[in-house]
């Protein structure tokens, strides 16, 4: 005979599981680490005397909101001795993710790295607050402050954010256009082709994890970018193609190898360019660009 109290814990669990998914995943931007927060929010949860709870949801996201924060602060330290450029893990979404304007731009990657520059207090309240809307109360208890202290973490983090994230809204066909272009010009190894479509600062980024080759540092320029991609992706006896994907939300592009997924290439795009490109060939943020991961806001 099952026990009620179980199958209420584990059907509000189940209910609300792509919710505490994406929150954690905005949080830390590696789904690896999202997953393991959802175990060990699991083992908190069925601990839990559901008769205490007023909401279940607001709970959830608390225990989640904790897990994360402890899993950031180490993360932290093991990306102080990460090989090369740490860029957030690219899953591939579902079209309703490309559909919820603000649920694109809140997990797109160009916002992801503007979040890796907020303290992990910072990023836990922006996160809480601009994507999720959850009230300064509630994000008070999440994270072990005063509602005034979060009040004043929030205004400080949106000035932050606001300050790095691009000033003009872009549409997905904008983006899906400029990446068309670039992916022509890079499989038929068109220099001028690629430096028509990157903007002159473009900042290109590359994540190899020490795993794959892949620049330490950025590289910045659209003249560097351009030689350093066609001197990268076109070795001798190669075959590189590339094809359109829903990633994190945004048009991206799988770079494929003689067949093989060699990596995801996510991008940021203004006046019609790319002013910034980011590809993840470390195999061990891989593993989510093969079938679509679900995320919501609510």
């Amino acid at each position: 005979m099952s026990d009620p109290t179980t199958d209420a814990a584990t059907e509000a669990f189940v209910a609300h599981r792509n919710l505490l998914f994406t929150v954690a995943y905005e949080m830390l931007g590696s789904a690896a680490d999202a997953e393991d927060i959802l175990q060990e929010t699991w083992l908190r949860w069925v601990t839990v005397d559901l008769a205490q709870v007023r909401d279940l949801r607001a709970y959830l996201v608390r225990i989640t909101t904790r897990q994360s924060l402890n899993r950031l602060r180490a993360m932290a330290r093991r990306k102080e001795t990460y090989v090369g450029s740490w860029l957030p893990e690219p899953m591939l979404t579902a079209p309703d993710v490309a559909e919820d304007v603000e649920l694109a731009e809140s997990v797109s990657m160009a916002l992801m790295l503007v979040l890796e520059t907020l303290s992990p207090t910072e990023r836990a309240v922006f996160v809480l607050r601009e994507a999720f809307g959850v009230d300064y109360d509630e994000i008070a208890a999440a994270v072990d402050k005063s509602p005034a202290a979060v009040r004043q973490i929030a205004h400080r983090a949106r000035r932050h954010v606001d300050a790095r994230r691009p000033r003009k809204t872009v549409t997905q066909n904008e983006t899906r256009a400029a990446l068309e272009s670039f992916r022509r010009a890079i499989e038929s190894g068109d220099l001028q082709g690629v430096l028509d479509v990157l903007a002159p600062d473009i900042v290109f980024m590359a994540d190899g994890g020490g795993v794959k080759q892949a620049a330490l540092h950025p590289v910045l320029g659209a003249e560097k970018a351009a030689r350093y991609l066609l001197g990268g992706t076109r070795k001798r006896g190669t075959r590189l193609t590339t094809e359109p994907a829903v990633v994190n939300g945004s048009p991206a592009l799988v770079v494929r190898l003689d067949g093989e997924i060699d990596g995801v290439m996510a991008a940021r795009v203004e006046n019609a360019r790319i002013s910034g490109l980011y590809y993840v060939r470390n195999p061990a943020k891989l593993t989510h660009v093969a079938s679509e991961t679900r995320l919501t806001l609510r």
